[in-house]
């Protein structure tokens, strides 16, 4: 059987980064790696809820709002994807960035917050989100980014 794309990734290379995962046709995944895989630093259930309903709502409703295909965790807990068309790396790093700000300063309820709008709605904190969004953000603003993994197997 393939292995599929993300398990030929040499995750102890990982870092906190923005990386192109793959591209079909065109649509491109993102990994938006918010921690190192491996170390024992994970992000919990209520951090990656909270940070998955406020980014994907300002993603959704930004310049690029159209062309989000998907955005959600990954399992390992360790980040979120991103599916985009038609963009360029660098016009999605700067969305990111300009999301994770709006994050940061968001002065209201937390996006989807309620029964009706969620199916565990009692497990959120925008106090969470916008702590990862902050982490993240600091990150991201760290270094440069030729958004390729650093080793493939």
């Amino acid at each position: 059987m393939q292995r599929i794309q993300s398990f030929t990734v040499d995750h102890d290379y990982i870092e906190k980064d923005i990386y192109v995962s793959r591209i079909d046709g065109d649509i491109t995944t993102y990994d938006l790696r918010t921690r190192k895989p491996n170390a024992g630093d994970y992000m919990d259930n209520l951090t990656m809820h909270s940070l998955e309903h406020m980014f994907a709502t300002y993603v959704r409703n930004s310049d690029m709002g159209g062309d989000v295909i998907y955005f959600g965790p990954m399992g390992c807990r360790t980040g979120f994807y991103l599916l985009v068309r038609d963009r360029t790396p660098d016009e999605v790093l700067g969305v990111v960035k300009d999301t994770l700000e709006k994050v940061i300063s968001h002065d209201g309820e937390m996006f989807g917050a309620s029964q009706k709008e969620c199916g565990n709605f009692r497990e959120l904190s925008l106090d969470a989100a916008k702590s990862e969004a902050r982490k993240y953000l600091d990150a991201l603003n760290s270094k440069e980014h030729n958004f390729k993994y650093p080793k493939n197997l």
